[in-house]
């Protein structure tokens, strides 16, 4: 009877871990379906944030294909903001230096766009700022008139930039001259 007993409940053991057992195995199923649908949406979006530009032949990609060549991308993108951190960390230590050294103020910037048309650029400091008068006079006696002037401040800088036109399209504006002039007066 003892036997009877323990082959009766080794039996009942069989089959409910055997119906258990096929439920777990749907389950993983499905689990294993869902993941690999999320897998896929993912790979799609990473991809669509590719530029096109960036893929070799992007209408025959497989889907290693694609995420090679984001993990590429990623990496040229990385690079570019390490080299751009580096850059950025020297031009400041560089202003820095010319801060306390003042050699970056005051800036004068001449540009000249045709015979006819100046862009002129001017930067100082609020310390010792730039009469914008005695600046459009010196444009006026080398032949230009002044179409637009603006400055702004911002912080301790103060930035002019004034627009200018040849008074006489034969002549011109001789832009070194005034170039040298303007570095005369800051």
């Amino acid at each position: 009877m003892e036997v009877r007993a323990h082959e009766a409940t080794g039996r009942n053991r069989g089959r409910t871990s055997g119906g258990t057992t096929a439920a777990r195995v749907v389950e993983r199923k499905e689990a294993e379906r869902e993941r690999r649908q999320h897998m896929k949406a993912l790979c799609a979006k990473l991809a669509s944030l590719i530029p096109k530009e960036h893929f070799a032949n992007p209408d025959t990609m497989t889907q290693l294909g694609s995420l090679d060549e984001a993990a590429s991308y990623i990496k040229k993108l990385k690079e570019r903001v390490d080299e751009l951190r580096h850059r950025r960390s020297s031009a400041q230590a560089m202003a820095a230096t010319r801060g306390a050294s003042g050699a970056s103020i005051p800036v004068v910037e001449v540009r000249q766009h045709d015979v006819t048309s100046m862009h002129v650029v001017l930067v100082c400091s609020t310390q010792r700022p730039i009469m914008l008068h005695e600046v459009i006079r010196i444009l006026e006696e080398e032949g230009a008139d002044v179409v637009n002037a603006n400055h702004s401040v911002a912080g301790d800088k103060i930035f002019y930039t004034i627009n200018s036109r040849a008074l006489s399209s034969r002549i011109g504006i001789d832009v070194s001259s005034v170039s040298e002039r303007l570095r005369a007066l800051v």
